[in-house]
């Protein structure tokens, strides 16, 4: 299936195609992945305090990487993440070198606003987001005008691509929600530089 392209300002732009995996592999993948990664739950700095992010996390790939206070050091890459992102690499021509993989166990588990701005992510951040499992809204925000808003439903193997400078003008969440009670497995596939 061909990808939805929604340009949010003229410099940055959204790239989403829903049926990237299949509903079987997915299905696959999480059941994989929920026992077989290293999952931690990370804390960050907010106002100064250590909080416990609500969800759980693990960092693969080539390379360390940090934010907001805590620091990953890279896993190597398991066979299904490295095939994962050879596969995105080949349909979207962009590069990756590590992936961040978040677990919401439930609707309860979420992220907040941020952008994916670090410097080592370099000046203009490429992120390629898979979403496995239960569907959820992912709602975006301009960093100068709050009020421009766009939401993306992620459904069971999506792939969203942000690109150009998505990730300088504008922050994402991904709310909570009473209507996802099950599991869902969310990989953002990122350049380190």
């Amino acid at each position: 299936m061909k990808p939805t392209v929604t340009q949010i300002s003229p410099t940055a732009a959204l790239h989403y195609q829903s049926g990237f995996i299949s509903s079987d592999d997915s299905e696959q993948l999480v059941k994989l992945w929920e026992h077989n990664l290293d999952w931690v739950q990370s804390t960050i700095t907010m106002f100064g305090k250590k909080v416990a992010i609500p969800r759980l996390n693990c960092w693969y790939g080539d390379r360390a990487y940090g934010y907001s206070g805590t620091h990953f050091e890279a896993k190597p890459w398991t066979p299904e993440l490295l095939q994962l992102k050879e596969l995105i690499e080949y349909r979207s021509g962009l590069l990756f070198n590590s992936v961040l993989v978040n677990w919401y166990r439930d609707g309860q588990d979420c992220m907040g606003w941020h952008s994916d701005d670090e410097s080592c992510l370099g000046a203009q951040p490429q992120i390629a987001s898979v979403s496995l499992g239960d569907p959820r809204k992912f709602v975006l925000r301009n960093k100068k005008d709050t009020s421009l808003k766009h939401t993306v439903t992620l459904e069971n193997g999506s792939l969203l691509l942000m690109l150009g400078d998505t990730q300088s003008q504008w922050q994402h969440s991904l709310p909570r929600t009473v209507k996802s009670q099950r599991s869902r497995i969310n990989l953002t596939y990122r350049l380190i530089v």
